[in-house]
């Protein structure tokens, strides 16, 4: 890796954005963003999740998408699937859609050039919440990461080289084994690795316009959350469920040298540029 910049003024910027199921599954919001992303100064690298299509062809084929605490679990089978899907379809569409703006995009895997390694998620013994009972739960063929899971060296050289990588979150494990990654959580080792030498700022796109007080009104964004802000609102049972384990990937990141970190709506990306985006993810 090259040295760092003795100042952090010099680094270039770099926007990591994440984008999930509900922009994917509707072709109009999709094409939509994917203009504001091209639109986005400095480099950008794009990370998506599934949305709908891995269920449906696994239900199309008989195989029954098994879900604990909101989390998939990846059998062989259902490796094959999400691996066709997410890298495959999924991950060539959205590079093809970039090309068609003249945006310079290639779509990769974590396998990819070694990018991304993977750890196998090993038995844990949790408790259910559709059950209420604790039980040793397989989450099968699921990747974590660590903070050495990024290799940085030949991703720099994509990025330097005018490429925009385009994300799955299909990793693995450096001896041959595919594993599915939630992708917030590699938005936010990717963000982590590279704000050693840029000034990475990770943008979380989904559905609503920022964190909500109340989900039931569009308004009602928390423009900004610190650590005892998201305990108080923890409390308050106001953030929970999938909310959770996107806010603490965005910690995890702005504690980790990450320039800036916000949550919000991928048809409000273009106003990222007057900092009126979402909710702000402070320490």
């Amino acid at each position: 890796m090259n040295k760092p910049p003795s100042s952090s003024h010099q680094k270039p910027t770099l926007s990591i954005i994440k984008i999930g199921g509900n922009v994917i599954d509707n072709t109009e919001k999709l094409e939509t963003f994917l203009t504001a992303f091209c639109g986005l100064p400095g480099f950008k690298i794009l990370v998506h999740g599934g949305g709908k299509m891995a269920t449906k062809l696994a239900q199309d084929i008989g195989l029954e998408a098994k879900m604990v605490n909101g989390r998939r679990v990846t059998d062989a089978e259902m490796l094959k699937i999400v691996t066709m899907v997410y890298a495959g379809l999924i991950n060539k569409n959205i590079v093809a859609q970039l090309q068609a703006q003249q945006c310079n995009a290639i779509g990769l895997s974590g396998a990819d050039g070694n990018l991304i390694s993977a750890k196998k998620r090993p038995i844990q013994h949790l408790k259910n919440t559709e059950t209420g009972i604790e039980e040793n739960i397989d989450f099968g063929f699921v990747g974590d990461l660590d903070a050495q899971s990024v290799h940085t060296k030949n991703l720099s050289v994509l990025l330097k080289s005018s490429f925009i990588p385009i994300f799955s979150a299909i990793t693995h494990n450096g001896e041959g084994q595919l594993l599915n990654t939630n992708a917030d959580t590699v938005a936010s080792a990717l963000a982590v690795a590279l704000s050693q030498n840029y000034h990475t700022s990770l943008i979380y796109c989904f559905e609503k316009k920022g964190v909500l007080r109340n989900v039931e009104d569009e308004q009602s964004v928390i423009t900004e959350i610190n650590p005892t802000i998201f305990e108080t609102l923890q409390a308050q049972n106001i953030i929970h469920s999938g909310m959770l384990p996107k806010l603490h990937n965005a910690f995890e990141a702005i504690n980790n040298g990450v320039k800036q970190v916000f949550i919000g709506s991928a048809d409000e990306l273009p106003l990222l540029k007057t900092q009126k985006f979402g909710t702000r993810i402070t320490t």
